[in-house]
This record gives C-alpha cells, sequence and structure tokens, in this order.
C-alpha cells in the first residue's frame, strides 16, 4: 500500500525544493507524450470523483491541462517552464482541505498506474510535488 509512502512524502513538503538534476524522471513518465496522458487521465478521474470535481466546476479545464503539464513536465526535468500562477495565487479563496488534497493525489496515482508508471518513478514525482501541498491547503 502507497498511503504510508504518501505520508511520508507530505511529511517533506517543508523541505525546500531544488531543481532536478537530470531528465531520468521526465523519461520514466514517457516524455511529454506520457506526462499529457497521466494528467489527462488524472482529470478523468477528478471528473468523476464526487468528493472533490465541485472545486473544478468553474475552471478552464483545458487551461488547467496545458499549466499542469507544464509543471508536472518541469518538476519532473523536463524541458518545460511553468507559466502558470503560483500554487498560493491559483488556490487562495477555495479552502481546500488535506481530504481534498489527498483524494486529488489518489486521482493522480491511480492514473499514473494506468499508464502505466513504474512505482519508483510515480514516488519519485510526488516527491517533488509534495511541497506544494502548504501552498494549496486552506488558502
Amino acid at each position: 500500500m502507497r498511503l504510508p509512502i504518501i505520508a511520508l512524502l507530505l511529511a517533506l513538503s517543508a523541505c525546500a525544493q531544488q531543481p532536478p538534476r537530470d531528465d531520468s524522471l521526465y523519461r520514466a513518465l514517457g516524455d511529454q507524450a506520457g506526462i499529457e496522458a497521466v494528467v489527462e487521465g488524472m482529470l478523468l478521474k477528478i471528473a468523476a470523483d464526487p468528493r472533490i470535481v465541485h472545486h473544478f466546476e468553474d475552471v478552464d479545464i483545458q487551461r488547467l491541462r496545458d499549466k499542469l503539464v507544464e509543471q508536472f513536465c518541469m518538476e519532473a526535468g523536463g524541458p518545460c517552464t511553468y507559466s502558470g500562477d503560483s500554487m498560493e495565487e491559483s488556490h487562495t479563496g477555495l479552502n481546500l482541505t488535506p481530504s481534498d488534497f489527498n483524494a486529488l493525489v489518489e486521482n493522480l496515482q491511480a492514473a499514473m498506474t494506468e499508464q502505466g508508471i513504474a512505482i519508483p518513478a510515480q514516488n519519485r514525482l510526488l516527491a517533488r510535488l509534495a511541497p506544494m501541498r502548504g501552498q494549496i491547503i486552506d488558502r
């Protein structure tokens, strides 16, 4: 079960995030096409998830998709630059809870599993994204 790993990764969320040293995670995720498939799969899962879908009702899903692809690509050491708002700016006023955040992570994990992403690569991406937790919850 991966939940203890998630808890550990989230506990590390206060650590400063350094840029990736190489593109091995980007390649493990399937390069640009793989990241796009993961993001699209995650968004489809969110659309069917009654726990959190309401948070996305007034969101431009195409823009969200594009920004998530940029962000995941950059965090994985790919050739992308994230051009979206900061996590604080984009989540202010949403009053997201730890349960909301965890539900999104579960959808991301399921999408990665469906795309055949190996567990170590999944955990590496989650570790890269975990520091954003504090910038998202209860904003």
